[in-house]
């Protein structure tokens, strides 16, 4: 079996009185593509921002690559290999697309205190940005700011920025959120062209795109894990059933 690069140990989140996430256990292995389904409210942004670092849990531990990163910030987590897209676009509006996955790159390899230095210095980070978006189908609109872009392509572009920072798992929260159907199969295909040896978590309302990718699915109904298999496995769940797909 591949080495585990992401897991959970009885992960906790309460707001007071609130439990969102409850005993959460999951393990997130190379070559993974994992599914994080279950209903609105269920903890599943909650969760993927735990493993992010943008919450911390109330108990529990995230484990990276064998290390525990609990306790570490968003900004350690992406350099020990974790990246991540959000629900809802985080790009700069006004700033070419080539520029801002440059600025991904150079976060990535630690050139930012270089105050001395212009960005255009380092063509092989300008070529590497370039490659990036001819394979994502974006390079005729490298000069472009993102504000230009159909939304479709404006996820593209989010997928551009982590893919630059070499994860070796991948958090995508709802990537087809807001994508037009017609703009749908870009990002797709974009998807399935994924490194194998990348670990992808997805969180996705979209039962088709779910059920198309995911070669695990984990369900999450009130903050608590209730299947965890296959996806013919979580089809033919009663649980599941009754808690997300209906009966």
């Amino acid at each position: 079996m591949s080495a585990v690069l992401l897991e959970t140990r009885q992960l906790d989140k309460r707001y007071g009185g609130l439990h969102v996430t409850r005993s959460v256990s999951l393990q997130l292995h190379a070559g993974d593509r994992l599914a994080l389904i279950g209903p609105n409210g269920a903890g599943k942004t909650t969760l993927v921002n735990q493993l992010s670092g943008t919450v911390a849990p109330s108990s529990g531990s995230v484990w990276l690559n064998g290390e525990d990163v609990t306790r570490r910030s968003q900004a350690q987590r992406v350099r020990a290999g974790l990246a991540r897209t959000f629900q809802i676009t985080t790009l700069a509006p006004h700033l070419p697309v080539q520029r801002q996955v440059e600025l991904a790159l150079f976060e990535r390899e630690g050139l930012t205190g270089r105050f001395w230095r212009s960005i255009d210095g380092y063509p092989a980070l300008a070529a590497e940005a370039q490659a990036l978006l001819r394979d994502l189908g974006l390079g005729e609109h490298a000069g472009w700011p993102t504000e230009q872009l159909a939304y479709g392509e404006q996820r593209l572009v989010e997928l551009a920025l982590a893919l630059a920072l070499r994860p070796k798992v991948l958090l995508l929260d709802e990537p087809m959120a807001g994508v037009p159907q017609g703009e749908g199969a870009r990002l797709l295909a974009a998807l399935d062209a994924l490194p194998k040896e990348l670990a992808v978590l997805i969180i996705e309302h979209d039962m088709g795109l779910v059920f198309r990718f995911a070669r695990r699915i984990v369900v999450l109904a009130e903050g608590a894990v209730i299947a965890d298999g296959t996806p013919a496995e979580i089809r033919n769940d009663a649980r599941v059933r009754a808690a997300y797909l209906g009966q």
